[in-house]
């Protein structure tokens, strides 16, 4: 294939392309690293109980898809999200399930590629994942070709910057070559060899590179990344956000993608990247789960002490994240109570052993688990 840029010749257009290549010695540590803490994971979920697992899948596939969406610009509703998947693991949850028809598809998609990740890839597959992911047909206010590869204007690029100063990233192949790309593709996917945290890596990469569809390459790179670390998961189930961290590190994901998109088929470097941002994953997951265990441990040790609602309601806020310091105020507050009802739950609390002040001194006494 010619290049349409004399000054760029993208991956695809090498003579070698699809034949990556990278340094295995460069990449021994930081593989030996991820089995070590992916092996601590695996262990540290076996330790929770079910329901502190199910609550653990669920924050993760919340997680997953709104940073998922977020960083192609879309920003979804948390508690729409999280109740969607909810529902459809059969969860039960405080959330208001609202129907949303594109986080109906994204969670369709998410737990199709997870939960049965050791099935084949197709293209009837994907073509499926790409319609829940448009079900309007439309991205945006444009219409676009749904379950079937791009046919679009040529060529295709990722653009940034304002009408007139725009800057090209990338140039994705000619549709007309997309069939033939995608089923060799398709193939490597479901017979390569490679160890799952590779395959995850170089499937993302290639998934995006060829740029099948109109829209929705990067949420569906991201979900093919998914289904091959779910394959090393205990019963298939998704413990920890890729996206999540990929989000955080948006710029140098883009940038790490562009250089590699125009350079050689030696693709160690992107390798090196996805490695350490899926290590970054893990630790986060594993820093998640020890305190989810202390949380557990915490309401076992207190499991016959009687508490009321809103102390029960109190203390699981603190576990999971108190926005600022909890006084009998924000107390009273949150859960619409009076001045003194606040003090007897909290004072209740500290002689059970379950709240202590924190003797920070101030204008207002604050307190917090013991």
């Amino acid at each position: 294939m010619k290049p349409s840029n004399q000054h760029t010749i993208y991956i695809w257009q090498r003579p070698d392309w699809p034949n990556f290549q990278w340094d295995s010695d460069k990449l021994l540590a930081p593989l030996t690293r991820l089995s070590h803490l992916h092996g601590q994971l695996t262990g540290q979920m076996s330790m929770l109980g079910f329901n502190d697992k199910s609550e653990t899948q669920l924050k993760a596939l919340t997680e997953e898809l709104l940073n998922s969406s977020e960083i192609e610009g879309i920003m979804l509703h948390a508690d729409s999200v999280r109740s969607s998947i909810a529902r459809k693991l059969g969860i039960d949850t405080d959330g208001h399930f609202v129907e949303n028809h594109y986080v109906e598809g994204l969670v369709d998609v998410i737990l199709d590629a997870t939960a049965h990740s050791g099935e084949p890839l197709t293209d009837e597959r994907l073509l499926r994942w790409h319609c829940a992911l448009f079900p309007t047909g439309h991205s945006g206010m444009y219409k676009i070709t749904i379950g079937d590869w791009r046919k679009g204007d040529e060529p295709m690029q990722v653009v940034s910057g304002a009408l007139g100063h725009e800057k090209v990233h990338y140039e994705a192949p000619p549709s007309s070559v997309v069939p033939k790309e995608m089923t060799r593709f398709i193939q490597w996917c479901n017979n390569s060899p490679q160890l799952p945290f590779i395959k995850a890596a170089i499937a993302h990469l290639w998934f995006v590179t060829i740029h099948p569809f109109d829209d929705g390459n990067g949420r569906l790179g991201r979900t093919l990344t998914d289904m091959f670390l779910a394959q090393m998961d205990d019963n298939n189930t998704r413990f920890y956000s890729m996206s999540a961290e990929i989000n955080r590190n948006k710029k140098s994901y883009y940038d790490i993608l562009e250089r590699t998109q125009k350079g050689s088929m030696d693709i160690t470097e992107w390798l090196l990247w996805f490695l350490d941002c899926l290590e970054k994953t893990i630790l986060r997951t594993n820093d998640t789960i020890k305190h989810t265990l202390q949380k557990a441990t915490y309401w076992e040790q207190f499991h016959d002490v009687p508490v009321n609602e809103r102390q029960r309601k109190i203390i699981n806020r603190l576990w999971d994240g108190f926005d600022g310091k909890l006084t009998s105020s924000k107390w009273a507050k949150i859960c619409k109570c009076s001045q003194d009802t606040a003090l007897r739950d909290i004072n209740d609390l500290i002689s059970k052993g379950m709240l202590r002040d924190s003797r920070e001194g101030g204008r207002s006494t604050n307190y917090i688990l013991p």
